[in-house]
C-alpha cells in the first residue's frame, strides 16, 4: 500500500515502496523515483534492482542514492544534481521516508533554493520533523 507524502509539486517522499507501488506511482503522475535505501536493510525489502526494473517497465526514471544514517555531503550533492535534471514530479523513498526528505531538504538548503524555515514547514506538513537537521 502506497504512502506517498506530498512535499512540493516537484517532490514527494515515501516509506519503502513495493514493486506494485511503482505502477501506482506512475499512475499518480510521478516521472522519477529516487531510492535512498541501501539494499539488504530488511529481509522483506524489495531490492533496488527489482524497483528499478519495475520503474523501467512503467516508464519512470530511477536513481539509487543509498543513504546509511545521515546523508553525506556527496549524497546531498548528487541528489541536488539529479533533481536539477530529473523529470518531475519525483518520488523519493527509504525505510520511513526520513532519509529521503532529509537528503532532499539539505540539497535545497545548501543550494539556496529554499530557506531552512520553509523546509522545516514543508517537512512538518509531510509528517517529518526537520528542525534538528536544519536548525530551527
Amino acid at each position: 500500500m502506497s504512502d506517498f507524502r506530498h512535499v512540493t509539486d516537484e517532490i514527494s517522499v515515501s516509506p519503502q515502496i513495493s514493486v506494485a507501488d511503482v505502477e501506482a506511482a506512475a499512475q499518480a503522475g510521478f516521472k522519477t523515483i529516487i531510492n535512498n535505501r541501501p539494499d539488504g536493510e530488511a529481509p522483506d525489502q524489495p531490492s533496488g534492482h527489482q524497483i528499478e526494473a519495475a520503474a523501467a517497465q512503467a516508464g519512470l526514471a530511477y536513481f539509487h542514492i543509498p543513504v546509511r544514517g545521515g546523508p553525506t555531503p556527496e549524497q546531498v550533492e548528487t541528489t541536488g544534481k539529479v533533481l536539477a535534471e530529473a523529470a518531475t514530479p519525483v518520488l523519493a523513498y527509504c525505510r520511513s521516508g526520513t532519509r529521503s526528505i532529509i537528503t532532499w531538504s539539505l540539497s535545497q538548503a545548501e543550494s539556496g533554493l529554499r530557506s531552512r524555515t520553509e523546509l522545516i514547514g514543508l517537512g512538518r506538513a509531510a509528517g517529518y520533523d526537520l528542525a534538528a537537521v536544519l536548525g530551527g
